[in-house]
C-alpha cells in the first residue's frame, strides 16, 4: 500500500478522541489538553461533534480577559472542518495546508472517530505534499 493512500480511519484507529460537553469550562478543557499532551479537545453536545477548542482559542480567550469558569461552547470554534474516515492521508494534509489549521476531526455519518494533528503524518506524506505544492507552484 503507498504510504499516501493511507487512509483517515486507519490513522486514528484505536486512537480514542477527547471529548468534553459544550458546558465544560475553558480551564477544564485546558487542563485535559494539558494531561494528554494535546492541543485540541473535540466538543459534543448529543453525542455530536458540536465544535473544537484550541490552544489558540485558549490564548484568544485570555488575551480578550475572559474567565478560566467561561464555557466552552462560547469560545470554540462552531462547525468545525472534518475529513471521512474514506480519505486519505493525504487529502487530510491538503486541507490542514489550505486551510492553516492543525487539526482535523475525523467523522463519519455523523460519529466522531477520531482528530489527527499535522504531527501525526508520516514524513513520506509531508513530503508527497511539498512536491505537489511545488508542482503546482511552477504551473502559476
Amino acid at each position: 500500500m503507498q504510504t499516501d493512500r493511507r487512509s483517515m480511519a486507519e490513522m486514528v484507529r484505536n486512537r480514542e478522541p477527547v471529548t468534553v460537553e459544550a458546558g465544560a469550562t475553558i480551564r477544564a478543557c485546558c487542563a485535559l489538553m494539558h494531561r494528554h499532551r494535546i492541543g485540541a479537545v473535540l466538543v459534543v453536545e448529543g453525542g455530536r461533534l458540536a465544535g473544537i477548542f484550541t490552544g489558540r482559542d485558549a490564548v484568544r480567550a485570555l488575551a480578550e480577559g475572559l474567565s478560566s469558569e467561561t464555557p466552552v461552547a462560547s469560545v470554540m470554534t462552531i462547525r468545525p472542518v472534518t475529513i471521512s474516515a474514506r480519505e486519505t492521508a493525504l487529502d487530510a494534509l491538503r486541507t490542514l495546508n489550505d486551510a492553516g489549521f492543525r487539526h482535523l476531526p475525523v467523522v463519519e455519518d455523523g460519529r466522531i472517530l477520531g482528530i489527527v494533528s499535522r504531527y501525526d503524518f508520516r514524513a513520506c506524506e509531508h513530503g508527497r505534499l511539498d512536491e505537489e505544492t511545488g508542482f503546482f507552484e511552477t504551473m502559476r
